[in-house]
């Protein structure tokens, strides 16, 4: 199939029933004047002609698109307190980060927070991969009322291959544990660089010398979907199979309720429902708690 006629068959999705609701709320938002800015940790929209109308159309609509994984957001009098405090992830990596004039990707990008936070930093271009027309209704509308050119495609880290552009810089953050073949998606996101290019990664990990992964059962943490967590060692082989150069770790992080927690703006359980309420070092399932390792991958 080709990207073109993925990008028609996908734009098909925004027109799910259960899609559909959410994107009319889109359309009828009123256009608002204001001022979007990304320059701290909460990307935030002030109105500057508001009305008490207005703002409970805008908070009937963030209501409506929970749940909120990734943010904080402001959209004028509606603070989106998302189930991760996104910043702690995104300031970790920024001293590390150069973007100026560059073409940027983010895999996998949920509803675009990381996006925002970048056009602070001046690149050429940005785009977010996510296969999910939920996240891109969130995204599109955050971006009602910060009207970026921030390109979004309902398309996978799969796809970089056959993608019309190469990335300088590509962002895969807390995806590689969701994929059966994490060499195959490092090749992808590999094929998806220019030649200097470079990857910043964040996983699961676990503690180790040997460069071996844990393979869970049918649950990590309570998430079903997950077929690998390395060692840094075995993640470093995987980058070197995968053609990268060089792998530099930024940082091993655990995950901790400051990081994400229960909000009324998802819908469910989070962290401290997913450790042992006898041991929080470890999962519900006895797997070591959530530790996370943050590398830059270089071509």
């Amino acid at each position: 199939m080709t990207l073109r006629s993925l990008r028609n068959e996908r734009k098909k999705w925004l027109t799910w029933k259960d899609i559909l609701p959410l994107r009319e709320l889109l359309q009828a938002l009123p256009k608002i004047q204001g001022t979007f800015t990304c320059k701290g940790d909460i990307p935030t929209f002030t109105c500057k002609d508001s009305c008490a109308k207005t703002e409970e159309i805008i908070y009937k609509t963030a209501w409506a698109t929970r749940p909120w994984r990734k943010g904080p957001f402001q959209i004028g009098n509606t603070f989106i307190d998302s189930e991760w405090q996104s910043f702690l992830k995104y300031n970790l990596l920024l001293p590390h980060l150069d973007l100026d004039d560059k073409i940027i990707g983010d895999i996998g990008c949920n509803n675009g927070y990381y996006l925002f936070r970048m056009l602070d930093l001046n690149p050429k271009k940005l785009v977010g991969f996510d296969p999910s027309p939920f996240y891109q209704t969130q995204f599109d509308f955050i971006n009602h009322f910060a009207k970026s050119e921030i390109k979004y495609e309902l398309l996978g880290v799969e796809h970089l291959p056959i993608y019309d552009l190469r990335f300088d810089t590509l962002f895969c953050l807390g995806v590689l544990y969701h994929r059966r073949d994490p060499v195959g998606t490092l090749k992808s996101l590999r094929k998806g660089l220019n030649s200097k290019g470079e990857l910043f990664l964040d996983t699961f990990m676990i503690d180790g010398d040997m460069p071996v992964a844990l393979c869970p059962g049918k649950t990590y943490s309570k998430i079903p979907n997950i077929y690998h967590i390395p060692t840094i060692n075995a993640l470093k082989n995987w980058g070197e199979k995968a053609g990268f150069s060089k792998m530099e770790v930024i940082d091993c992080v655990s995950t901790g309720l400051n990081e994400q927690r229960r909000t009324e703006w998802i819908k469910g359980e989070s962290l401290g429902d997913f450790l042992n309420p006898d041991n929080p070092t470890q999962t519900i399932e006895g797997y070591p708690a959530p530790k996370r390792l943050y590398v830059k991958f270089l071509c």
